[in-house]
Formats: C-alpha cells, sequence, structure tokens
C-alpha cells in the first residue's frame, strides 16, 4: 500500500508494544526503540513504521518525504485526567497554600472547588469554551493529542450538562481527541450540605440518566476522600453509572485511604486516579481488579507535600500505571505533559521507558481507546508527538523546558515550530 507521507529518518522512534491489555509490572520497562527510523502514514492512520529507508512498496509518485534528522518521535500522549472546563481561576490561594493552610481547610473556607463552583456557575457556555479552546491550545503545543476531560464545577443538572457540552463542542472543533467524564460527585455544594443523601440521589436518579440519555460522557468519577464522599457513597454512585452504560473511573487515596482503591478493585473500575496514601492492600485489590494505577504527580508538587504515589511499588504489586497532569484551577494548575512525564523520573522513580509507556499505551487504555490510539500499530491513529531531542532519554533529562517540536493528529501537521498550526 503506499503512503500519503512518510516521516523519515528520526534519530529514534519510541514504539509502545499493545499487547492487548495496559502493560503492568514489569511489561513497562519493554519497547521497541527504533534507531533511524520512518513512519508511515495513510488516510490519517498508522501504514508501517521501521528503520533506515522505507520499504520501497511504501513510496509512490505523490507520497511526501518530510525528514525528521535529529529528533525523536512517540505516539501522541494521552493526558488521561483533567479538569480541563472551568470558569475562574485561584491563584488568591496560592499563598495560603504557602502559608501552610491544607488543601481541605481552604475547602472548609469555602475556597478549593467550591470557589470553582461559583465562577463556573457564573460563566456561560461561551467563556467556557473559549478559556477551554485556550488550554488545549497549550496542551497540544506540550505534545498532547488526546485529553480526558471531567465535569465537576456545576454540582447542578443546568452546569454540569454545560461543562459537558463544552467538551463535545470542543471534541467536535479543535483537533484533539477528548474523552468526557461526568464527575457531578466532585463535592457536595453548598445548598445540600445539609442532605448529603438528597445530592446522592439527585445525581443516581436524575443526572447520570439525563447524561447516558443525551450521550454526554464516556465515563463517570468520584471523589472519594475524607470530607467529600465516603467509599459507602462512591459506591453507590458508580454502580449506578455503571447501570446507565458508563465507564467507571474514581479519585482514591489521594489524601486519606478510605476504602476507595479496594472499591476500584472490587468494581473494576477502568482507572483509580492520585493514590498518593495507598496501601499494600489497595494494591493487591486494584491488581486482582485490573485497575490501571492513574498517577499525577504534579499535584503532589503543587500541593508542596513529599507524598508521591509509591509507583515503584506499584510496578512490583504487577499493576498497569499511567501518568497524567490533573490540569485544574486549583490543586495543579498546569497543561505541561512534560512537566509530568520528568516528574515520573526525578520523583517517581521510574525510567524513561516507563514513563513514555505510562502517557502513551497505558494512558491510552486508561480512557478506553486503545484501540485507536497509544502505540504506532498499523491502522491506529497516525498521533505523533516529535521532541527536537537526540534519544528519548533526553526530554526526561532536560528538564522544565518544552521540547515538542512537532505534532501530527490523524496525520496531520497540528503544531509547528511549537506553535499551533490553524
Amino acid at each position: 500500500m503506499i503512503a500519503d507521507k512518510i516521516l523519515v529518518h528520526f534519530n529514534q522512534i519510541f514504539s509502545p508494544i499493545d499487547k492487548g491489555h495496559p502493560l503492568r509490572g514489569e511489561e513497562m520497562s519493554e519497547a521497541n526503540i527504533i534507531d533511524d527510523g520512518y513512519i508511515a502514514i495513510k488516510d490519517g492512520n498508522i501504514l508501517a513504521v521501521g528503520s533506515g529507508e522505507p520499504d520501497q512498496s511504501l513510496v509512490g509518485p505523490l507520497t511526501k518525504l518530510v525528514s525528521y534528522k535529529g529528533k525523536i518521535a512517540s505516539p501522541g500522549l494521552v493526558d488521561s485526567h483533567t479538569h480541563l472546563v472551568y470558569g475562574g481561576s485561584r491563584e488568591h490561594e496560592f499563598s495560603k497554600k504557602l502559608n501552610g493552610v491544607s488543601y481541605l481547610d481552604i475547602l472548609k473556607e469555602g475556597g478549593g472547588i467550591l470557589s470553582t463552583l461559583k465562577a463556573t456557575r457564573e460563566s456561560s457556555f461561551e467563556e467556557l469554551y473559549d478559556k477551554s479552546a485556550k488550554l488545549l491550545d497549550y496542551f497540544v503545543t506540550h505534545g498532547v493529542t488526546t485529553v480526558e476531560a471531567k465535569s465537576g464545577y456545576g454540582l447542578n443538572w443546568e452546569v454540569e450538562k454545560r461543562q459537558l457540552e463544552v467538551v463535545k463542542a470542543l471534541n467536535n472543533s479543535h483537533p484533539m481527541d477528548l474523552v468526557s467524564t461526568f464527575m457531578a460527585a466532585h463535592a457536595v455544594p453548598p445548598e445540600f450540605k445539609e442532605d448529603r443523601e438528597g445530592f446522592i440521589q439527585l445525581i443516581i436518579e436524575e443526572m447520570l440518566p439525563k447524561v447516558a440519555e443525551e450521550n454526554l460522557a464516556d465515563f463517570c468519577d468520584v471523589f472519594c476522600e475524607t470530607g467529600v464522599f465516603t467509599a459507602e457513597e462512591s459506591r453507590q454512585i458508580l454502580e449506578a453509572a455503571r447501570e446507565v452504560g458508563l465507564k467507571l473511573k474514581i479519585h482514591s487515596d489521594e489524601i486519606d485511604a478510605i476504602g476507595g482503591t479496594e472499591l476500584a478493585g472490587e468494581l473494576q473500575t477502568t482507572s483509580a486516579e492520585h493514590l498518593m496514601a495507598i496501601t499494600d492492600t489497595g494494591i493487591a485489590k486494584m491488581r486482582e481488579g485490573n485497575v490501571i494505577a492513574n498517577i499525577l504527580p504534579a499535584t503532589t508538587f503543587s500541593l508542596m507535600k513529599d507524598t508521591y504515589a509509591p509507583a515503584k511499588k506499584m510496578l512490583e504489586g504487577g499493576l498497569a500505571v499511567a501518568l497524567s497532569t490533573d490540569s485544574n484551577p486549583g490543586s495543579c494548575p498546569t497543561a505541561n505533559m512534560q512537566f509530568i512525564m520528568q516528574l515520573g523520573c526525578f520523583a517517581l522513580q521510574l525510567t524513561p521507558i516507563q514513563v513514555f509507556n505510562a502517557v502513551t499505551i497505558n494512558a491510552a487504555y486508561a480512557v478506553a481507546r486503545e484501540n485507536s490510539i497509544g502505540s504506532f500499530d498499523q491502522g491506529k491513529q497516525a498521533d505523533i508527538t516529535i521532541f527536537d531531542a537526540p534519544n528519548i532519554d533526553y526530554p526526561l533529562y532536560f528538564f522544565a523546558t518544552n521540547l515538542v517540536s512537532e505534532v501530527y493528529k490523524n496525520g496531520e501537521l497540528v503544531v509547528k515550530d511549537r506553535q499551533v498550526v490553524r
């Protein structure tokens, strides 16, 4: 088959091995590293990858050859946990954090999620759309081609729906792919402060059926944490979500281990997120349930803690690990996936191969898009991130700098010379 274009002479290509399941434990140290590599593209999909000069059967009179000598390539990075759509910002809480006020204490004072709740409720669709579109441009210039985006700053149907509709609109208009997650169970809103059960029933009986009926989300997520939702409350919501056809995620063990991770294993959620306080029992239960450990190291960094998730222990326990930004206005205001990858090495002590697997093939599984993205298998989308780097170690070693020079989405150039192509 003749390629439309072939990207040639990469110093190295990082090519994950899709084994039909997320890479677990020692498997995360495996990958094909192709020297002097090429990537052939046909109709927006991967046609072939190889080393040296492309096979002549791939080259026709109209095939475009583009040299990337001196650079490296990986599958487009996948950010499998963000809170993309929100109103306002929370830099006014920054000095409180610097003075030692905890995240949960800020929440009790009406800040945190509740501050963003107010700003999001006051924002129009257009305001949320424009703000989120600008943030997506930051993501893609840092190499991300697929983003998971959660609701959870409305906590009523009108605004939760608005957030999800913004995600749907951006998925249609922006070059990036967006995966939508319904997360009304992000906090208890002020109007239900004295009626927690009433809010939970509102989610279960009214919101979830509407999300499913209007096809507004792929996943449902719950914040299972001290002062937010208990493990039993999380169970009620997640079981109801599964009944209406949504796939499951759970925020768990971020600050305290209160049973959310064990619940993830029992319900076989696609992933469990954060996990800084995970226990050995939690790791074992997640392995039994084939749950992906989605680690968000920049949240620990932003909260100025030293409680990074025990990634190496998770690998020793046979877990599959993904890495994500947790991009949000309060506990992790960033859109720089490369920084997350670098923290994966510097803070979590993962190797470059493990980190690249965590943000490509495993992250694709964490958003249930493994059949179309995350590796260079023939027929998958030609989502390609190109780094101005001599080898795959360099972008992890040379930290705090954006080394992404070009990005292809579905075979089309969407970032050139670090600028979004319109």
